[in-house]
């Protein structure tokens, strides 16, 4: 089998797969021109297995390259643009590639992928006199893509993923009923799994038209792109949503014509769902998921929506939760997330510690704590490495963040743990919004018990976070210690 060949197929004939911006391009001319390109790799002496890095924009260029590559037989790798010089030189030596086709503007990459890379003016001319082989067969466990996490520590993990895994994407686009044709806009870049799942593969496989942001999306595109191509159904993320709901509310008008709008990457809030229902009368859905998974594994069923409730597990997705000494942990008592997926990945290249870690017998172990309520939802507590000790109680700073949302002036939260000058663990909480989103914070977290409640608040123009957009949590413990000097 193929993945890019299975998502392409000769299904849907004249449909338009791909818009960006005035450029619109249909399923023919995109099989076209990825087996252009598998062409192109191959007269650079490009063989199966061999990984191929990406650094380019999310256009249908770049699909046609990704897609490409894997039609070839070659591994695709897109990397985020914003990644450091040495985050770019870890993945070079980790992969083993020798071909980076990196987008003109990307200064760094272009200097760190010198001497294997090629770009765009020297790629397109490669096109121009490509052959169009036929699609690499591929065993369905050979590797066809690999996804470079990018946590709030450490280096970069290689997660690699087969062809087979092209047989269980979509299920959100299933649950919510989206018929050929859709039209739908992920904001999510597509070197997420999260982003290369609902903006490329599963929209490909199932017929629907995708709609690309070429950019780093803000407000102001995302109005732009919902105001022209009226999709169907957005999938994006919840700092996205409250950044739109910042905007004077006519701007949101054409926000009302959309059906479904899904948020996945971070945790919703009941406020959150609350405002946005308020502001454009659709419904915010949660999903869940993982790159190690791919493939989306839970999400709110239509109808449901609370905030809290992250939701129930799709079909394919077989879930487990385990307490502190493996034992399954009993309905509303909180547990380790365990998943088994037919297209999870077997571990992480070149790390077999991490990999036995978190890999146990077909399962991968999330480390995300969830509570399975009596009806079968399930609820996400934060993460298991989070949980803070404080007065001998153990506190989830999830819980701090979900109760400061609650106030208005506050944009968005985050709990750190920092110890106090006697050494003891104490709970800083971090808050950006409107000039008395402090204030407004503390308000709202008397109603916690008071061990729960934090020691120090600070507000901040703006949260640190890392190339992929994850907060860091380290560089706000570190603002604070830098304050309090040794005093507490």
């Amino acid at each position: 089998m193929n993945l890019a060949s299975h998502v392409l197929g000769e299904r849907y004939p004249g449909r338009v797969a791909l818009i960006c911006g005035d450029e619109e391009v249909t399923r023919d001319e995109l099989a076209a021109r990825v087996a252009r390109a598998a062409g192109a790799l191959h007269s650079m002496g490009v063989q199966p297995g061999e990984h191929v890095l990406l650094v380019m924009r999310d256009t249908p260029e770049f699909a046609a390259a990704w897609l490409g590559a894997v039609h070839a037989g070659a591994v695709a790798v897109a990397l985020n643009s914003k990644l450091s010089e040495a985050d770019y030189q870890h993945i070079i030596a980790d992969s083993g590639a020798r071909l980076a086709i990196v987008e003109e503007g990307f200064a760094a990459a272009h200097a760190v992928f010198e001497g294997l890379n090629i770009g765009l003016p020297a790629w397109r001319a490669r096109l121009q006199n490509a052959d169009a082989p036929p699609p690499f067969h591929a065993a369905p466990d050979a590797p066809a893509l690999c996804l470079y996490s990018s946590g709030t520590t450490g280096r970069p993990k290689g997660i690699v993923h087969a062809h087979r895994a092209v047989l269980s994407i979509g299920e959100a686009f299933r649950a919510l009923g989206l018929a050929e044709g859709a039209r739908v806009f992920t904001t999510s870049k597509f070197f997420f799994a999260y982003g290369l799942e609902h903006g490329l593969l599963a929209p490909l496989a199932m017929g629907l038209t995708s709609i690309l942001s070429a950019d780093w999306p803000d407000s102001e595109a995302v109005i732009g792109i919902v105001e022209r191509h009226r999709p169907h159904a957005i999938f994006s993320v919840p700092t996205i949503y409250r950044r739109l709901l910042a905007e004077q509310p006519a701007r949101l008008a054409a926000f009302r014509e959309v059906r479904h709008f899904v948020a996945g990457g971070e945790r919703l809030s009941p406020q959150l769902v609350q405002h946005w229902h308020a502001a454009v009368g659709g419904e915010l859905l949660n999903l869940y998921g993982m790159s190690e998974a791919f493939c989306a594994c839970i999400m709110t069923p239509p109808g449901t929506s609370d905030g809290v409730r992250t939701g129930k597990p799709f079909p394919l997705a077989q879930v487990r939760l385990l307490d502190g000494q493996d034992r399954e942990s009993a309905p509303g008592e909180p547990g380790v997330l365990w998943l088994r997926h037919p297209a999870q990945a077997s571990g992480y290249a070149h790390l077999p510690e991490e990999t036995r870690s978190q890999f146990r017998d077909g399962w991968f172990c999330s480390r995300d704590l969830f509570v399975r309520d009596a009806d079968g939802f399930y609820v996400h507590q934060g993460r298991s490495d989070e949980l803070v000790k404080v007065a001998g109680q153990w506190v989830w700073p999830a819980e701090l963040e979900e109760a400061a949302l609650g106030a208005a002036a506050v944009a968005e939260a985050v709990c750190v743990p920092v110890p106090d000058g006697e050494g003891l663990q104490r709970l800083a909480l971090f808050v950006t919004g409107k000039e008395n989103a402090a204030h407004a914070a503390a308000s709202a977290c008397e109603r916690l018990p008071r061990h729960k409640r934090p020691k120090w608040i600070r507000a901040v123009s703006e949260l640190p976070r890392t190339a992929t957009g994850k907060v860091q949590r380290f560089k706000l413990r570190e603002i604070l210690e830098l304050e309090l000097g040794g005093k507490g």
